[in-house]
């Protein structure tokens, strides 16, 4: 079974605590119905740099990501059906689904 990141971007924050409670049910929800299949939850993303190849430091502190998750699934396909299910596109915000491999 391979694993498969789930790349979130965009989406917003709720604007209170009873929506933010909202929010974390249906994520806790999302991943009870995943069960084993969670390799990684993931977490939002914070602050952001870009390193280049020769060593300096581009961007603004924000990055393209909110953030992630880490899934086991059978294929691509069976990953992204697990996927469509996730609360972050709700809120607006699309996934980006990548195979990973082992390299090391």
């Amino acid at each position: 079974m391979a694993k498969y990141l789930l790349a979130y971007r965009g989406g917003g924050m709720p604007d209170s605590p009873e929506e933010g409670a909202k929010v974390m049910a249906a994520w806790g929800a999302w991943f009870g119905q995943l069960g084993a299949a969670v390799a990684d939850p993931g977490n939002p993303i914070g602050k952001a740099k870009t390193i280049n190849a020769d060593g300096s430091l581009a961007g603004d502190g924000h990055s393209s990501l909110s953030g992630y998750s880490v899934i086991s699934a059978d294929s691509l396909d069976a990953a992204i059906a697990l996927a469509k299910g996730c609360p972050v596109l709700s809120g607006g915000a699309t996934i980006e689904v990548c195979e990973t491999f082992e390299a090391m």
